[in-house]
Formats: structure tokens, sequence, C-alpha cells
């Protein structure tokens, strides 16, 4: 009588135990399925400027906080010397007197030796010497006229360096930004390295994220991915695009870089924040 009700328990304890095991397997699929993945942001460009000659700084016509556009100045250095410079070869360059002479003399010259030549051929009025005159003073104009010619190309390319020397202690806006930093002021001596100005583009933005490769390779250019911050933040989530996925695994970590990159207007999602990525890791 005992052993029919020990082989119903056993058979009564295989179905229970099935379904603990198939539970356990869904929680592992449902974990496999996605995995929360973290990265920081980035804005588009974070500049930190420098000037290229050294020189005494002048003038710093920003301010912390100012919204500046592409190629606005941002800082001038003493450059009386060399604005004297480019007002000297643009005075000179503008000095045209002896090259409209010149043409001038051409323009005379040219149809009176033709005039000449003619009537030696024609009647021999006038002699063999006064043609050959004429003519050489008309080849010596001519040649002279080529030469002023080539002096204005000169003359303008001279100008043209001693402006790029002048713009040289101009430090402009390469893009439009904000200015973040400020590291110099008038009378202090500047050179080419030093960080003076940070200038920083944040109205287009991008999460860079150190990836597994299961889950960074099937991410395909262009595909949207939600991104969400830290509730404690008070940014709203957004959508972002993938913008890059590195093409080999960093030997180190043996992780993949990927950016996804988003629209930022106004700033509202900062640089240095934290955001948080729900991507599968392995299989669909």
């Amino acid at each position: 009588m005992t052993f029919p009700r020990r082989a119903t328990a056993v058979r009564r304890s295989v179905p229970a135990a099935a379904l603990l095991l198939a539970a356990a397997g869904l929680l592992q699929a449902t974990a496999a399925q996605a995995r929360e993945f973290t990265g920081l942001v980035h804005a588009r460009h974070d500049l930190i400027l420098s000037v290229g000659v050294p020189g005494i700084v002048a003038r710093v016509p920003v301010v912390v906080g100012q919204r500046v556009e592409a190629r606005a100045p941002l800082l001038y250095l003493d450059e009386r010397i060399q604005a004297t410079e480019v007002q000297r070869r643009k005075v000179t360059l503008d000095d045209m007197s002896e090259l409209r002479a010149t043409e001038e003399r051409v323009r005379t010259l040219a149809p009176l030796y033709e005039d000449t030549r003619k009537l030696l051929n024609a009647r021999g009025a006038v002699s063999r010497e006064e043609v050959a005159r004429l003519e050489l003073e008309l080849v010596t104009a001519r040649g002279r006229l080529a030469q002023l010619q080539a002096q204005k190309t000169r003359e303008r390319m001279e100008l043209t360096a001693a402006e790029q020397d002048r713009d040289q202690r101009r430090l402009t806006a390469p893009v439009a930004g904000v200015v973040t930093r400020v590291d110099t002021d008038v009378g202090e001596w500047a050179k080419p390295g030093d960080a003076l100005i940070q200038l920083v583009d944040a109205d287009t933005g991008y999460l860079k994220l150190n990836l597994p490769p299961a889950a960074a390779l099937p991410l395909k250019r262009d595909a949207e991915v939600p991104v969400r911050f830290d509730a404690t933040t008070g940014i709203a989530p957004i959508r972002a695009k993938v913008s890059y996925v590195a093409p080999v695994i960093d030997p180190a970590s043996g992780l993949v870089e990927v950016r996804l990159a988003f629209a930022n207007p106004k700033g509202a999602v900062p640089s240095g924040i934290k955001g948080i990525v729900d991507l599968p890791e392995g299989g669909r």
C-alpha cells in the first residue's frame, strides 16, 4: 500500500521542478533581452583656443557666457606695427602713376612706329635710323610695362602676406558657440600654446558609450535609440541617432566605442551628464 503513494509523490514533484526551471529560464531570457548601458554626454565642439604668434593682449571683446558667431573676434594682440605695414603695402599697391604713364607711352608709340614704317616702305620719306629708333623705344616701353605689371602682382601678394601677418594677432571663433572660459586679460603676454579662451558649441551633442561587441555591432548608422537620464536631473528623455560605431574593438577593454548624436537646442542637455540606454546584448 505504501509503494503507490511514493510513486504518486514522485510524479507530482516533477511538474513543480519543471515549472521552477522554466521560470528561471524566462527570467534569464528577459534579462538578456535588454541591458542598461551608461555613457557621458559631450558637446559637438569643446575647443581650447590659443594664438598663433606671441604678443601682448590688447583687447578681449568677449566675456564668459557670451554667445558668438563663427569668425567673430575673441582676442586682439598688439598689432600696431603690422597694421602700419599693411597700410604701407596698400599705398604702394595703389600707386599706379608709372604704370599708367607707361601704358600711355606704349599706346602713343605703337601707331607712330607703324606710320613711320609705312612711310619708309612707300616713299622713303623717313630714314631707317628714325624707324629703328621708334621701334627701339616701343620695345623698351613694352618691356617696362611688363615689368610694372609683374611688380604690381608682387605688391598685391606682399599686401596679402602683410594682412595675414596682422590677422595672426587676432583670435577668431572657428565655430559658433558660447564662451565658457577666458584665461587672459589686457596687458598680459600671450604665446602659442597657452590656453586662453574656451568655446563650446552644445547645439548638437552626442552620447559616448563603450559597449560590448554583442551590443554594439548590431547597431546601424542613423538608427534611433531612446536615451534617458537620471530622474533627479529633471531632464526629459530624448531620441538620438547612431552617428558612429568604431570599426575596431579596443584590445585593452574589449569594448567598442559608439556615439549617439542628438539635437540640443539651447544646451538643454548639459555636457558631462550621464545618459542611459537600454540595448539588447546579444540575440534579438
